[in-house]
């Protein structure tokens, strides 16, 4: 595989290229968002996944403005949050964001889930469309999709393109789902690679459950890493783009140093088990709604 660095970077079906190390500010308090995203930069990172929900969208800003970083050469994302899914309250959110973060386009934004029934979901889908088409956003995906849904959003954007012509239903560029080697969701992975579609990984670090998993362990020791580093380095050899959170400025910075060694493919094989509970309690993607 070729060599990865803190710098590289994957295109996306949009066309625009996204960071494939990402930092997520989920339940990050607001009031430390912006000195980590701060650090977080200083450290090498240059994409900061956020959300409405998260509720710190603005000093996720701040931390990227403080940096000192061109604009150009940082990666935003936001997402539309689950209980205002429809297109009005999409649009509005999208301006809202804007706003918020005192941006004038926003990189990514996603559907955070697939809830609300399918007329809202679509509607919601049809109001990032359209902030694309103004200028607004660069990119946009979904979060939290399964097969189930992926489906219903390919053939409403095959529908539109058969009406109104090839782009006009939106390019679905991301899935953002979690994924580590306990839970690798090989059909929704297999569905979206076949598409050039970009899966993102939250939870790549199981929230720290199998930190003591004896394969883990051993395979730490062998690399000379801990194994939080082991289960990022195979998110990145999968082809995911992982976004590993932490308030702590040492593990901010252990997180992004996981380029100086690789995975062989039987290290690979043997984190190969796609058996586990998602980390939240709950997993949206198996939703039939």
């Amino acid at each position: 595989m070729a060599a990865l660095t803190i710098d590289s970077k994957v295109r996306m079906n949009s066309g625009h290229e996204i960071p494939v190390l990402g930092f997520g500010v989920y339940q990050i308090p607001s009031s430390i968002t912006s000195d980590n995203v701060y650090h977080a930069l200083q450290t090498g990172y240059r994409h900061v996944d956020s959300a409405v929900l998260y509720r710190n969208e603005a000093p996720s800003a701040a931390g990227m403005k403080k940096s000192g970083i061109p604009r150009s050469e940082l990666f935003f994302t936001t997402k539309i949050p689950p209980f205002d899914m429809n297109y009005e309250n999409a649009k509005r959110h999208i301006d809202n964001s804007l706003r918020e973060t005192g941006f004038n386009y926003l990189d990514l934004v996603l559907l955070h889930s697939p809830w609300g029934g399918k007329t809202n979901r679509l509607g919601a889908w049809r109001a990032l469309v359209e902030g694309v088409e103004a200028g607004k956003i660069r990119t946009i995906g979904v979060s939290n999709y399964g097969l189930h849904h992926l489906e219903e959003l390919e053939a409403y954007i095959k529908s539109v393109e058969e009406k109104d012509g090839k782009g006009k239903g939106g390019i679905l560029s991301v899935n953002q789902v979690e994924l580590h080697p306990w839970l690798a969701r090989k059909e929704i992975v297999g569905w979206c690679k076949a598409r050039g579609i970009v899966m993102e990984a939250f939870c790549p670090l199981v929230r720290a459950t199998r930190m003591n998993d004896p394969l883990l362990v051993s395979l730490a020791k062998k690399h000379g890493k801990t194994p939080g580093q082991i289960l990022l380095r195979w998110s990145l050899q999968m082809g995911f783009v992982p976004l590993p959170k932490s308030v702590t400025k040492s593990r901010i910075e252990e997180n992004a140093q996981i380029y100086d060694f690789e995975l062989s493919e039987e290290d690979m094989k043997s984190l190969d088990t796609g058996v586990y509970k998602p980390c939240t309690g709950w997993d949206p993607t198996t939703s039939n709604d």
